[in-house]
């Protein structure tokens, strides 16, 4: 399961992307008649155009990126693996209902199902929404098999070593810095899926102490990837930082990737490496909003070099990585499963 995207890049297409994406609750938490105001009378006429346009800047013959690597993905995966490999998509299409339907049509004795939502860390807004509409999805249509998750993967030492080795190569060019670009989420989003109420955002360095909040805290588990990788490369902390993008209203995580790309030249950081970790395929918050829009900024403020690291998207060590949890998956054991 991956994000998703418009069906074409068109404004028509764009819009009733942007609609379903942004009525999702888990998204824009606020409540549902004065989120069907802020999107349809403000957010989706505005955005929609702005929206077609960046996507046309990345769009390529064979569709949208994100599940044009999605599907890649899955080819790669089936590759290595007996069961059935299906993509779905949380908004647009190929939708979850399609997958399900596929699956059951082809292997009718087919008893379990484990969906994996390709997103490294927990946020309402990407994994929860996932698995939640996934169930919802299994349970409106009373499918026969039973449905488990993937845990969150941000701090598995597979998933950590191919982070890390997609980022080797980078390495050898000149660069004065590495940044970290998350995609961000209010702060509240955060304090929300604080299991005990009383720590996220609401104890000095919360994330460096240890809390059962930290297994739904997207903060604390985008720093730890962060420290992980860069530990297994033995960069030292001066030479790597964190920002979040893609920030949408008031009290979204800072800082902010935009305004540290505008900074970072005046600071002597001249030469940058970044990457969205976020993302294991590559879409339009990475090609467009980094990779283009971010370049443009770092440069413009004095920038020399500027390179996007790509996400994992079909390297070899990835797809060994799921290939090796479906398999424990299938063999009925496995500690990245969870079952709800």
């Amino acid at each position: 399961m991956n994000l998703g995207s418009p069906d074409s890049t068109s404004v028509k297409d764009v819009r009733t992307y942007l609609r379903q994406f942004l009525m999702d609750e888990r998204v824009i938490d606020v409540p549902n008649l004065a989120r069907y105001i802020l999107i349809n009378g403000i957010i989706v006429p505005f955005r929609a155009p702005k929206s077609a346009e960046a996507y046309a800047t990345i769009w390529t013959k064979e569709g949208s990126p994100l599940v044009v690597l999605t599907k890649q993905l899955q080819q790669a995966l089936q590759q290595q693996v007996d069961v059935p490999v299906e993509v779905a998509m949380r908004y647009g299409n190929p939708t979850v209902a399609a997958a399900f339907d596929n699956l059951l049509t082809n292997h009718p004795e087919l008893d379990e199902v484990l969906a994996i939502p390709l997103y490294p860390h927990y946020a309402m807004s990407s994994y929860e929404t996932a698995v939640e509409y996934a169930k919802e999805i299994h349970i409106a249509g009373n499918y026969p098999f039973s449905l488990t998750f993937l845990k969150p993967f941000y701090n598995e030492p597979n998933y950590i070593h191919a982070l890390a080795e997609n980022i080797k190569p980078f390495l050898e060019q000149s660069h004065d810095h590495i940044l970290f670009s998350y995609h961000g989420i209010p702060g509240r989003h955060v304090r929300k899926s604080d299991v005990t109420g009383c720590h996220c955002l609401k104890v000095d360095n919360c994330c460096q102490i240890p809390s059962p909040a930290h297994a739904q805290c997207y903060r604390h588990q985008v720093f730890t990837t962060t420290q992980l990788v860069m530990q297994a490369l033995q960069i030292p902390e001066d030479q790597y930082s964190i920002a979040f993008q893609s920030r949408l209203g008031k009290g979204w995580l800072q800082p902010f990737t935009d305004k540290r790309l505008e900074e970072m030249p005046k600071e002597g950081i001249k030469k940058l490496l970044i990457l969205c970790p976020a993302f294991v395929s590559d879409c339009l918050e990475t090609l467009e909003e980094i990779d283009e829009r971010g370049k443009e900024s770092f440069m413009d403020a004095g920038g020399e070099s500027y390179t996007m690291i790509p996400c994992l998207n079909t390297n070899p060590l990835w797809v060994n990585v799921l290939g090796n949890w479906v398999k424990d998956f299938a063999a009925g054991s496995g500690e990245m499963i969870l079952d709800f």
